[in-house]
């Protein structure tokens, strides 16, 4: 562990009241590890307050968490990743553990899954909205994983450089862990202690406003990785839909040899076209698919 380079990831937007803690907890339980702050425009003096704790700090100018951790992941090189959130809700006392995990080399992503040290430390909300992602990951991917939204990560080199950041903010989490599924790279959860928030520091994430966004980027996501299932059920879903519609229809021409309703009947046919030409899309796309899966597997093993 002495001979490999670590460092300390740290996104973070207006937290000048715990960003010195969580810089100072980290160089205390890595003390080999470099430290880094990337503050993402923040308005107070985040940045000071980390610099004066020992990190180096960068100047994050695109807004969203996604585009931070895009950043970071190009620019910084280190053989070891510790990504944190700069709320001081986490543990710093698991990232030797984490770190030793990754050195080990069965794995190329830990996940610390929180345990709430408070019954502040989640609110009611976040609570429900981390249960159903957990579901819904489990149903669309075979996710074994048990809190996809846990800020606080170790990678191996290889899965950094090897992992093509697309989204922009909170859904930077459930991108992590759906790249790591997709892929079957060999990851890892451990429990980590997570605590409420100080009393001066606030979170940015919106239930609602950003449970949709993140809703949305996994539905891309699906699109993207598993073309045919998404199709798919669309192609079903219109299946059904004209079978219903055109059921009457049917039954009057077996019965009397005339169709009376001739709109209806266009409509049925209409929406079964529709149901066809999305299972050829699904077809076509799932082909493209697997190419693109491919070659991120060959670039990944590459490492």
């Amino acid at each position: 562990m002495n001979k490999k380079s670590i460092a300390v990831l740290i996104p973070c937007y207006n937290e000048a009241e715990t960003i010195s803690e969580v810089v100072s907890d980290f160089k205390k339980h890595l003390p080999n590890a470099t430290v880094y702050v990337y503050d993402n425009c923040s308005d107070d003096n985040t940045s000071e307050r980390a610099r004066e704790a020992g990190a180096i700090v960068t100047l994050a100018r695109d807004r969203g968490k996604g585009n931070v951790v895009r950043r970071m992941f190009a620019d910084i090189d280190a053989d070891i990743y510790i990504m944190v959130d700069g709320d001081s809700t986490y543990s710093a006392s698991d990232a030797p553990k984490m770190a030793t995990l990754i050195n080990s080399g069965n794995t190329d992503m830990i996940i610390a899954v929180r345990k709430e040290k408070s019954e502040k430390a989640y609110r009611e909300g976040h609570k429900i909205g981390n249960n159903l992602f957990n579901y819904i990951l489990k149903i669309l991917f075979n996710s074994n994983f048990s809190d996809i939204f846990s800020g606080y990560r170790a990678f191996s080199k290889r899965f950094v450089k090897t992992f093509p950041v697309m989204t922009n903010g909170f859904d930077i989490e459930a991108e992590l862990s759906i790249h790591a599924l997709t892929l079957s790279i060999p990851c890892a959860e451990i429990n980590s202690e997570y605590y409420a928030r100080p009393a001066n520091s606030y979170s940015k994430l919106n239930t609602f406003k950003d449970g949709i966004k993140i809703l949305i980027s996994i539905i891309n996501l699906l699109k993207e990785t598993r073309p045919l299932f998404f199709f798919g059920i669309i192609s079903v879903f219109m299946f059904l839909l004209s079978i219903g519609i055109a059921s009457p229809i049917i039954g009057t021409f077996l019965e009397t040899g005339l169709v009376p309703r001739l709109p209806t009947a266009v409509l049925a046919v209409g929406i079964m076209l529709i149901s066809f030409l999305s299972l050829t899309c699904g077809l076509i796309l799932d082909s493209i698919s697997q190419a693109r899966m491919e070659i991120k597997k060959l670039h990944y093993l590459s490492f």
